[in-house]
């Protein structure tokens, strides 16, 4: 592997062979297959076990955890076809505004 990326991207291709050749044994299998509740109700549960880890302030427990929801957070992008790519172009696309000025830009009314 040549970046960092590389591995995510991996990972997002056995999820996509996981949803196209679903494994009784896989892991992934069972969260597509309970369709897009069941993939929402583990990354809200990852998420917590995030912040109570960060609260906690062990190093090695965040980013076990946060690799556990980027994990599932993957699976939502695979059960919905999108491809991390998406976001490393939005996150680029972000890059060097400030925060406060990009959510304003996207709360602005639709003029009707």
């Amino acid at each position: 592997m040549t970046n960092e990326s590389d591995i995510l991207q991996a990972v997002y291709q056995v999820i996509l062979d996981r949803k196209t050749n679903p494994a009784d044994s896989s892991y992934t299998t069972s969260l597509m297959r309970g369709g897009i509740d069941k993939i929402l109700k583990k990354i809200g549960e990852e998420a917590t076990e995030v912040v109570i880890a960060a609260k906690g302030g062990v190093q090695d427990e965040i980013v076990y955890e946060t690799t556990d929801l980027v994990f599932h957070l993957l699976v939502l992008l695979g059960h919905q076809n999108i491809p991390p790519e998406a976001i490393y172009h939005e996150l680029k696309r972000r890059f060097g505004t400030s925060g406060i000025t990009e959510k304003a830009a996207r709360n602005v009314p639709l003029v009707s």
